[in-house]
Parts: C-alpha cells; sequence; structure tokens
C-alpha cells in the first residue's frame, strides 16, 4: 500500500508579502512543467503552470486577492456566493484574464465565457474538458437537491501531460466514475452539500487517478475517509494541514 502523505508545507507564500495567512502548497511533477498548486481555502485554488495562473472558484472570503497573482485564466463550477464570488473575480482580474464558467453562473456575473458539460477545447496550451456536477441523493429541507444537474460544472484541466480533475459541488456522479488516465483529482467531502468518505472513496476506485486531494472538506471526516483509503492502495492520499 503506498504510503498515506499527509504534505508538508511545500513553499510559502510569506505573511510579509502577503500581510495574510501562509498558504499550504505542493506541486505535482511532470516532464512538461511541474503545477504548483496552492490551497487558498473552502473550494479556491491557485494552479500554477510555466508563466500561466489559474483560479478554481476563488473567494473573497479566503484571502485579499488583490495580493495574489493576477488571473491567466479563472474557472468558476457554479453560481453559490462561496464559488462564484464577483468581488473575487474582480480582484484577480485584467484585461489579459479568460474568464469561464457554467451557464447560471454567467447569468450572476455577465461576463466570461460558458462552458456546457461535454463540451473540450484547448486554449493557450491549456485543454479543458468539461463534466455537469450535481447532487446524486443529498437534499434541502425543501427536499430539492443542493445542486441539480445541469446547474454546475466539473473541470479536466490538461496542463502538458498532466490531466486534473476539479470536481466543484458535486457527488460520484456516474461521470465522474467513468472518467480515465486522470493524474489528479480534487474532489470535494462536505455534508450535506456533497459527498461522504464512503461517496469519495466509491469514485476513487472507479477512476483511480494517481493523486486524490480532498478539497472543501469537513476536517472531522478525514480519519474516515483515512481509513477507507487504505483500501485503495494505487490511489496517493494527499492532505494538507493547513
Amino acid at each position: 500500500m503506498k504510503t498515506l502523505l499527509f504534505f508538508t508545507i511545500s513553499y510559502l507564500i510569506s505573511l510579509s508579502s502577503l500581510g495574510q495567512k501562509i498558504f499550504g502548497k505542493d506541486t505535482l511533477k511532470a516532464s512538461s512543467g511541474d503545477v504548483a498548486i496552492t490551497f487558498i481555502g473552502h473550494g479556491s485554488l491557485l494552479l500554477q503552470w510555466g508563466e500561466q495562473s489559474i483560479y478554481i472558484d476563488p473567494s473573497s472570503r479566503q484571502a485579499d486577492l488583490y495580493k495574489l497573482p493576477k488571473a491567466d485564466m479563472l474557472f468558476v463550477t457554479h453560481h453559490h456566493n462561496d464559488h462564484c464570488d464577483p468581488a473575487a473575480l474582480k480582484a484577480l482580474s485584467n484585461s489579459g484574464t479568460k474568464t469561464f464558467m457554467s451557464e447560471i453562473a454567467h447569468e450572476k456575473w455577465h461576463q466570461g465565457m460558458v462552458l456546457y458539460p461535454e463540451q473540450q477545447l484547448s486554449i493557450d496550451g491549456v485543454g479543458i474538458t468539461v463534466l455537469p456536477a450535481y447532487n446524486l441523493i443529498h437534499k434541502n429541507e425543501e427536499g430539492e437537491l443542493y445542486h441539480k444537474e445541469g446547474q454546475g460544472n466539473s473541470y479536466i484541466l490538461t496542463l502538458g501531460d498532466l490531466r486534473i480533475f476539479i470536481g466543484g459541488d458535486t457527488e460520484n456522479t456516474p461521470e465522474m466514475k467513468a472518467l480515465k488516465n486522470i493524474d489528479a483529482a480534487f474532489l470535494p467531502m462536505k455534508l450535506p452539500y456533497t459527498m461522504n468518505p464512503a461517496m469519495v472513496v466509491d469514485a476513487v476506485k472507479a477512476f483511480k487517478p494517481k493523486v486524490l486531494y480532498p478539497y472543501h472538506y469537513d476536517r472531522k471526516l478525514l480519519p474516515e475517509l483515512t481509513e477507507l483509503m487504505k483500501n485503495v492502495p494505487e490511489v496517493e492520499l494527499r492532505i494538507r494541514k493547513n
């Protein structure tokens, strides 16, 4: 079984340069160029590949985003305020930023390019594949699914020879479980809105990413996830410390 890696923060963005918290970082190694990952918090990520800074669901609740690098690309998975934050998009955008989002998120922000499930494209050397993100079982008090099919996106970003899956707010959908050749997967694990540990492991057993990063998660669920992942030796579990 692969050793469970509670990864140490490999790089630090200094407090003196940001005037805010230190972010955890990790690196995915690749012959085509390493991808540096910054965990901004909640569902917010920064992927840096070559000269490109790519953000997913930035939130101004998590950081002073004006002190972070401007976005070359910016992806929004869905319209909820903790993922589609107009203040965050404004802070990170400049005239060269390319913004991509779901249709319902676009209705909220009115800028950027709408991406739909099953769409595939390549922009500035980045391959983009869109999958639907939605709930299967978890519902609110009114009996409606927290995330309905057709409202949210998941993304596969191909950076050189790395294929990175960003789940957004989703459960272990058939589309996710049918994935192939994923190097790293960011899967949400926060109840009642997304997956429980068993659902995460069910998905991981199906599509077998090389690395699993739980993100947008409840730390109380980590012990259960860690135990269940012992039965998936071919997938490396990486959990950030902060």
